[in-house]
């Protein structure tokens, strides 16, 4: 399976946030998982590729140019694509994509999250997303989805198209059931 994991390019405050990274980038190579990501070779994203590779799995990296030119791609992954933006490089992991994971992070996550949702509830896609959601890092955000749903915002269905894991190994489990 090809797995999009959408994470920081930080590696946060504590080790929880890295360590998690680090397991599940493990447990995708031992299962023959692929990883689709940003490309980048700091914060959370470098760790989880890294752990990939480390395993022996296999990475893809998608990464635009602007950032590719700051010198923060990851060179040592299987496949890494340049491309011309970040709506480019959402749209490209989105086509690789068999399944989304997000991890903590900021902005981006939180907007690469967002629209994969998005594009759910539209009926664009049927792929799987969850969140890891280490030390509770998305309680905030899943309190702000239910209340969306309460205020007549989001359907109470569109809340059943988001899963969410404890811990690296349910990721797993919760996607082979999918």
């Amino acid at each position: 399976m090809n797995i999009c994991v959408f994470c920081g390019s930080s590696d946060g405050v504590g080790t929880a946030y890295l360590e998690a990274a680090k397991e599940l980038g493990r447990l995708m190579a031992e299962n023959g998982h692929r990883l689709i990501y940003g490309g980048a070779d700091i914060g959370l994203m470098g760790s989880i590729a890294d752990a990939v590779l480390d395993g022996g799995g296999e990475v893809t990296g998608i990464i635009p140019s602007f950032l590719f030119d700051k010198e923060i791609a990851h060179r040592k992954i299987s496949q890494l694509m340049v491309v011309g933006s970040m709506h480019e490089r959402k749209k490209r992991m989105a086509e690789l994509a068999d399944a989304f994971v997000a991890l903590p992070g900021g902005w981006g996550t939180l907007e690469e999250l967002a629209e994969i949702l998005t594009w759910k509830q539209l009926h664009l896609i049927s792929k799987p997303a969850l969140v890891l959601n280490t030390q509770g890092f998305f309680n905030s955000l899943l309190d702000f989805m239910k209340h969306s749903s309460q205020e007549g915002f989001l359907q109470e269905d569109n809340l059943k198209q988001i899963l969410v894991a404890g811990s690296p190994a349910e990721v797993l489990t919760l996607l082979q059931k999918k």
